[in-house]
């Protein structure tokens, strides 16, 4: 199949999904990304996510993996106009974190409606980082280091999977992944939080929590507090928690187009911020090997 019909077929899966989330999709806003990084989509690995909560209403996200040989993410975004190139020391992140730590794939997430927003790193599968040595990049952030040793007694010295960089909010993510069922227990979890600084969950969270395996914190640059926390896990049952608490997540898991064979793959995640819990579900649109088991499934727990 040429190249220019794949874009296509991938754009028009991206409006469909908009409709079905409630969002306005429009051709200007969405081909100039899929024609930045087109060289790799017909292989990417394509996720679609929605979210509840006032930061993401209104938005549709479209994540996809790049290859390494591409180049920085954020790099071809600003070079084909998609994002301003800044002196901020969000725009040297990235390309430390390549030097400093092997490398597996990179990532985008891109908003129907506020276009570039993220870009990934993901670290080999069998090779997760530590967080002494992530802490120890020059441009990191100082908000690792100072909650490493909080990190650490949770057990997640050498469970990072990835890291996630936002130009649009100047913020980022560490993600570990492998929680064991010890650490996902009400008291563990609850201890954690409360030692960052982080609200306790609602019922309704706590019970979703306890099915996840990997999470998340979402840090400002200029401040070690943690703005968010989030767990996530991955299903194929569009009625999982927490389907069962937001019908527009119910509905979304339950439609949104997908290309390859079997049941539709959907990874859930719920945040943790002061005053909000919101939800969010993301479903494969194209799946690799490589990235299909980045959040583990159940039946691996």
């Amino acid at each position: 199949m040429p190249e220019a019909t794949q874009l296509e077929d991938l754009y028009a899966a991206i409006e469909e999904t908009a409709r079905l989330a409630h969002v306005p999709c429009s051709r200007e806003k969405v081909r100039p990304a899929l024609d930045a990084f087109g060289d790799g989509l017909a292989d990417a690995h394509v996720v679609f996510s929605l979210a509840t909560g006032e930061r993401y209403k209104g938005e549709l996200a479209f994540d996809f993996t790049v290859p390494p040989d591409a180049g920085d993410p954020y790099g071809i975004a600003v070079s084909n106009g998609l994002a301003e190139k800044t002196d901020h020391p969000v725009g040297t992140l990235f390309s430390e974190i390549q030097g400093w730590c092997p490398v597996d794939s990179f990532g985008v997430d891109y908003g129907v409606v506020g276009g570039f927003k993220k870009a990934y790193v993901s670290f080999p599968l069998g090779d997760p980082q530590r967080l002494s040595t992530l802490a120890g990049i020059p441009s990191m952030p100082r908000a690792l280091a100072e909650h490493a040793d909080s990190f650490a007694a949770y057990g997640l010295e050498g469970k990072v999977s990835a890291i996630a960089i936002d130009y649009a909010h100047r913020t980022w993510n560490v993600y570990f992944s492998g929680l064991s069922s010890e650490q996902l227990e009400p008291e563990a979890v609850l201890s954690v939080l409360r030692r960052n600084g982080l609200p306790e969950p609602s019922g309704r969270m706590m019970d979703f929590i306890r099915t996840t395996f990997a999470m998340y914190p979402t840090f400002g640059w200029d401040s070690p507090k943690i703005e968010r926390m989030s767990f996530s896990a991955r299903s194929t049952d569009p009625a999982a928690l927490p389907a069962q608490y937001e019908p527009l997540i119910g509905e979304f898991a339950a439609n949104v187009p997908y290309t390859y064979a079997g049941e539709r793959v959907l990874v859930y995640a719920g945040a943790l911020a002061a005053g909000e819990e919101c939800y969010k579900v993301a479903a494969y649109h194209q799946q690799t090997p490589q990235l299909s088991d980045r959040v583990r499934p159940p039946a691996s727990k």
